[in-house]
């Protein structure tokens, strides 16, 4: 007789044994480079579409910060979005439906439902379909397809491989940081995104891979797009030196963070709202081209009456025109914000391929922009407007993302301008708060909240894996011998109508276990069957010490499939325990409860 009884033979299928950290940080180092050449090959292709489409050239030489010369069609501008409807649609359609929309969802979505698998040929149509939705004039921006593309060349090589789940979400991870660093020369800003949306847990397992990838995809882009800032701004003085003007110009910014949450909220809703307003449209290439001509006309409009397209593609000659100071007009930063929510909500509603993060970007500067030149107009305030478009870029982001750290971050890394650093954390935070007030879910969660695909609000750590054994286990459990009758214990005055764990044992050994619910079986017990616990009582248990963390008795209980591990006493030693050495038992029940009492520390 033995008292750990053999691993049940019908395991469960065995995942790949887990690969070293050091060839996993190698095989990240690899992702990075091959989402670095990406994330140039992205934007060449861009160029080439937007040069084609736009200019009727065949060039890659495109710089998005500088604004688009006049389409030489006139006014059938209005079509070449529509044109590139037709394309994307045929990709989208024919190819990869995931393609479809801003990414970062169809990412979160492989990472939590799909253990990491995202299908090879999503990296290829994403490129294509985005490059020419974002060329041809969709407001969208180039994030989200990276970060897709990037998260399917680390599922392909996890898939290739065989690795675990665990790993393989690892290399999706590190493949979506490292496409969102070579995009925006933001390698802090690509780890923090990824650890505050897609890695299910962090530690050095995880984030060392994930850093590594990022990194080397941030060298790769530099080579090719220099190391330059993504944005040059003017120095800024952000904050007065004086106390008093200090922190009233710090109440401005909270209460610009507060406007901005407002903002994302009605973002978040309006994108979807069209969403499901496309939906009702018959034909999705034709919903996909009435979006579009929508779109087009508004660019067209733009340019004829103010002289640019403005909210055509990734927008970033809009933005970088606000931090130069060059653009400050209120009534044209305020009517630019409106036209941008409603050409990228078409754009994406109706069947479009592209990311938000620019998008928001573009909206929080020229809110905040026209934030500051309303207060400076009316009350005469020294404010900066290129400063407070530059935290508004960080509060939109931020508070609709769900990113506040990367939001921060990212600002800093595609500015240069640690000032602007402390007014942004308060208007993040301001921001996120206001929207989470109206909006629960972010603009990435909700989509998949309406799929039935809730997601986690934060990652918590899993403090119940520090406890020991003898924190978590139930201490009044019988201990009776095999030969005890089932129906006389059912009958004992303490076994009333509670679920009771018993030890059973047979010659002063530890023989099983067995787990009796006295509310349902106790009315049998009259009918005096018979039945020992003997009989049956069950084997599927394991022995455990109770200074053993639960991160152990777990892995114990789950590689051997126990339904109860047995918490015996150090002075047990090494050999065979006996029914004396018993201090208590666990059951998943008990793991359960631990799990939620340290869960409930952070309420979400």
């Amino acid at each position: 007789m033995t008292s750990e009884p053999p691993a049940p033979s019908s395991a469960r299928v065995a995942e790949p044994a887990p690969m070293g950290i050091a060839a996993l940080c190698a095989l990240a180092a690899i992702i990075g480079i091959v989402t670095g050449f990406g994330a140039l090959l992205f934007r060449l292709m861009i160029s080439f579409v937007h040069n084609l489409f736009f200019l009727q050239t065949i060039s890659l030489n495109y710089d998005s910060s500088q604004f688009t010369p006049a389409n030489p069609w006139g006014v059938l501008v209005i079509l070449v979005p529509v044109v590139g409807a037709i394309i994307v649609t045929f990709i989208v359609a024919n190819f990869a439906p995931e393609a479809k929309g801003h990414g970062v969802p169809e990412v979160m979505d492989a990472i939590y439902y799909k253990g990491g698998v995202i299908r090879p040929v999503v990296a290829i149509a994403k490129s294509l379909a985005s490059a020419v939705a974002i060329g041809s004039g969709a407001a969208v921006g180039r994030e989200g397809p990276i970060i897709q593309i990037g998260s399917a060349l680390g599922s392909t090589f996890g898939q290739i491989i065989k690795l675990s789940v665990g790993q393989r979400i690892i290399l999706v991870a590190a493949g979506a940081g490292a496409g969102i660093a070579a995009t925006f020369n933001t390698p802090i800003g690509g780890v923090l995104f990824v650890t505050e949306l897609m890695l299910p847990e962090v530690s050095v397992n995880t984030f060392l891979p994930v850093a590594t990838a990022t990194g080397v995809a941030t060298f790769v882009g530099r080579l090719f797009f220099g190391p330059d800032p993504a944005f040059k701004a003017p120095p800024l003085t952000p904050l007065p030196n004086d106390l008093s003007s200090g922190a009233f110009t710090l109440l401005l910014y909270i209460a610009l963070g507060a406007l901005t949450g407002i903002a994302a909220a009605g973002f978040i809703r309006g994108l979807h709202l069209a969403e499901d307003l496309f939906d009702k449209i018959p034909g999705r290439y034709f919903r996909h081209m009435v979006g579009m001509a929508i779109v087009g006309a508004l660019i067209y409009f733009l340019f004829t009456n103010f002289g640019h397209y403005y909210v055509e593609g990734v927008g970033y000659a809009t933005i970088q025109s606000i931090l130069g100071g060059q653009l400050v007009s209120v009534e044209l930063l305020a009517l630019l914000f409106l036209c941008k929510v409603a050409a990228t909500s078409i754009s994406l509603g109706a069947g479009s391929s592209g990311g938000v993060f620019s998008p928001s970007l573009y909206m929080g500067a020229t809110l905040g922009g026209a934030f500051a030149s309303i207060l400076a107009n009316l009350f005469h305030l020294p404010i900066s407007a290129p400063a407070f478009a530059m935290v508004g870029m960080g509060a939109m982001v931020g508070g609709g993302t769900g990113a506040a750290m990367t939001a921060v971050t990212m600002i800093f890394e595609m500015t240069r301008n640690y000032d602007i650093v402390l007014p942004m954390i308060l208007a993040v935070g301001a921001s996120l708060a206001t929207r989470r007030l109206l909006s629960r879910e972010n603009i990435y969660t909700l989509k998949l909240i309406r799929r039935g695909h809730p997601v986690p609000r934060g990652l918590h750590a899993n403090m119940f894996l520090v406890q020991s054994a003898t924190d978590v286990m139930e201490k009044d459990v019988p201990i009776l011998p095999a030969e005890t009758l089932l129906d006389e214990f059912l009958l004992r005055p303490e076994n009333r109508s509670v679920i009771r764990h018993i030890v059973v044992t047979r010659e002063g050994r530890i023989f099983g276990v067995l787990r009796v619910n006295t509310r349902i079986r106790r009315p049998l017990a009259e009918v005096q069957s018979g039945v020992t616990l003997g009989e049956v009582a069950q084997k599927n248990f394991t022995i455990v010490r109770e200074s053993e963390a639960m991160f152990d008795v777990i892995t114990r209980m789950s590689r051997r499939d126990a339904t109860m591990a047995l918490v015996v006493s150090a002075q047990a030693g090494k050999a065979a325990p006996r029914p004396a050495h018993i201090l208590g038992i666990i059951t998943k029940e008990h793991v359960a409860d631990s799990v939620a009492k340290t869960v409930n520390i952070y309420p979400g």
